[in-house]
């Protein structure tokens, strides 16, 4: 009774073990076909990359093959382009060297044929002259004795009018004796002034300024005389003074307050004498007088207006 109980105890614990055994073999075959369908997995998703790494290196390749394919049609376009300019620029230097020389060769021809046309010209009129200029000479030679005739009596005329011209003066210097000098205004000693008319048309026949009379009224504003403008601003008949305003070389002055028979003095550019103005006579909002300018032009190296 013992006997079976112990034995069936041992067998009890020889199953429990056969199990244990089975349960761990199975789950070692269960692992072990997990690893193995896992290790198929990465297997074929490896085999499926090298595949894809395969087509894309191809792929890169056939691109790589293509793009050096174009760059050597482009290179051979621009060579050609390159090769066809320089046969243009070439050709073009050809004929623009054979138009300059043959422009060169027409100008040299025209300008030989116009050099010959041009001489033979010269020396025609060079023969005309030389036949005219004998003919002159032949003529003037023949004339000398009437031109010579000629001077001595134009020797005669001028000294008569040398006399005539001396008497004159003498003439002048009696009937001027009542002309004056004065300084004028702006400290220059005057020549000879006139006081009225006779006086005047003895200063013309001296000759040695110029002088043009003026009668200028207020209400005529501006009033042009010789090369300078006048305008009379006021007038004072009790004190025989006046304003008149001058402008020469478009420089204006005011002569203010001046006295009748007073020279009133001012330059122009390029002369060293005095320009005057002397008024003879002062009325109410009128005078009249003259201008009297140099006949010859001197220049001065400084003054002042």
């Amino acid at each position: 009774m013992e006997t079976n109980e112990v034995v069936t105890g041992n067998e009890k614990s020889y199953t429990k073990w056969l199990v244990g055994l089975a349960a761990g073999l199975v789950i070692a075959f269960g692992g072990f076909g997990y690893s193995l369908m896992r290790s198929n997995e990465l297997a074929e998703q490896i085999a499926s990359g090298k595949t894809a790494a395969q087509a894309q290196i191809s792929k890169l390749g056939e691109e790589n093959a293509l793009i050096r394919a174009q760059q050597q049609q482009k290179v051979e376009e621009l060579a050609q382009q390159l090769k066809s300019v320089n046969e243009s620029s070439a050709a073009a230097v050809r004929r623009a060297r054979a138009d300059s020389q043959k422009h060169a060769d027409e100008l040299e021809a025209k300008l030989s044929t116009e050099t010959h046309v041009a001489v033979d010209g010269v020396n025609g009129e060079v023969s005309k002259l030389r036949d005219t200029t004998d003919k002159q000479f032949t003529q003037v030679t023949g004339n000398f004795g009437e031109v010579k005739t000629s001077v001595d009596a134009v020797k005669t005329d001028v000294v008569g009018v040398r006399a005539e011209v001396a008497s004159a003066k003498e003439e002048i210097a009696k009937n001027g004796a009542d002309l004056k000098r004065a300084v004028g205004d702006m400290g220059v000693m005057s020549g000879l002034i006139a006081t009225n008319a006779g006086e005047l048309k003895q200063l013309r026949d001296l000759g040695e300024r110029n002088y043009m009379e003026f009668d200028i009224n207020k209400k005529d504003g501006i009033k042009k005389v010789g090369d300078v403008t006048l305008t009379l601003r006021k007038s004072d008949l009790k004190r025989n003074r006046f304003t008149l305003d001058l402008v020469a070389d478009d420089k204006k002055v005011q002569k203010k307050d001046k006295t009748i028979n007073e020279p009133v003095q001012f330059y122009v550019s390029g002369n060293m004498h005095p320009y005057e103005i002397v008024v003879n006579q002062v009325s109410k909002d009128r005078v009249v007088g003259y201008l009297s300018t140099p006949k010859v032009k001197t220049p001065r190296l400084s003054a002042s207006r």
